[in-house]
């Protein structure tokens, strides 16, 4: 893999910063472009003296291709959205951000088209359909099952995968769509799915946490699992590519195994899980596709995962690691 200029849009947020620090480990040059250009998870990665960030705005055009344009990056990651909850309270900028951004990332790379290699860009798991739809294979979701998303977050990846195509088909766009689910790991921000982070996060620094969904099964994806997901479908050749938007995960683990796992590195963990409520996610995503078409494979299972997670966090607040 040859060194280049990679801009990276959400560059400084939870995955953007893990992305980022991913493609400077291999030798690239990363831009980080977002709205926001505080650095503190960049810092705390050890990266923020080696990457350019720059403010901008995907739903504002001229900011996209003028960036690209600028840096001279021969390659997108396209991370910027708005996620669950705050595209749900804010529908109208949900569409401006995350499609009418995305379109004006894939309109940057059809005008720079002498320039622009290839996007990689994060659609979601929330284009499927509730859990209930997928009975065959035991649960397992392959890409090619049902796209019928019940949040506008979801949606407007859903759209953001035909876009995608129509890019492609019509003006040779070369993009790799992933489909990740949850991701979990140090500096996570809070949304719906705080409770994840909460299993890990009160039992590492000595809190009690009680937690429903005992049984239920969740998609554990380490962050720097989906960053080196992402440097993979920037460059993975077009040759190597039976398809263009790729299911991507972690281990699959019921919250009470995960539990288990926390309680095996904090001796004294006090988690309490009940069998209460059900989730809406649907989390057994089949990727057979990725591993042999990208090469990807999780590095981190479940606890190596929460090990690194739990030393992180403790460091920070000066307790010694496990």
């Amino acid at each position: 893999m040859s060194h280049s200029t990679v801009m990276v849009t959400g560059g400084t947020g939870f995955i953007g910063s893990y992305v980022v620090e991913d493609l400077v480990e291999a030798g690239h040059d990363v831009v980080a472009f977002d709205r926001s250009t505080d650095p503190r998870i960049l810092e705390k990665l050890g990266v923020a003296d080696d990457v350019e960030i720059r403010r901008g705005d995907v739903s504002a055009v001229t900011d996209v291709i003028g960036a690209i344009r600028q840096t001279g990056a021969s390659h997108i990651v396209h991370l910027a959205a708005l996620l669950t909850t705050t595209a749900r309270e804010h529908p109208r900028s949900a569409m401006q951000v995350n499609i009418e951004g995305t379109n004006n990332v894939f309109e940057a790379a059809r005008i720079l088209e002498d320039q622009v290699e290839r996007v990689a860009w994060a659609s979601s798991a929330a284009v499927y359909a509730p859990p209930t739809n997928y009975t065959e294979n035991d649960g397992w979701v392959t890409e090619d099952d049902l796209v019928y998303p019940d949040t506008l977050y979801g949606a407007t990846k859903a759209y953001n995968e035909h876009q995608a195509r129509v890019y492609y088909e019509d003006h040779d766009v070369s993009h790799v769509g992933l489909r990740p689910t949850v991701a979990y790991g140090p500096y996570r921000e809070t949304g719906g799915s705080a409770f994840l982070a909460n299993i890990v996060e009160k039992p590492a620094l000595g809190d009690p946490f009680s937690v429903e969904y005992g049984d239920q099964v969740i998609d554990w994806q380490y962050v720097r699992d989906i960053a080196q997901a992402f440097r993979k479908a920037t460059f993975a050749p077009d040759a190597r590519l039976s398809r263009r938007v790729y299911n991507v995960r972690g281990t699959v683990a019921t919250i009470r195994e995960a539990a288990e796992t926390v309680d095996q590195i904090v001796p004294d963990a006090d988690l309490e899980v009940s069998d209460d409520g059900e989730l809406p996610w649907t989390q057994q995503l089949d990727m057979t596709a990725a591993r042999d078409d990208l090469g990807y494979e999780p590095d981190y299972d479940l606890e190596t995962g929460f090990r690194e997670y739990i030393d992180v966090l403790r460091a920070e607040h000066g307790l010694e690691s496990l």
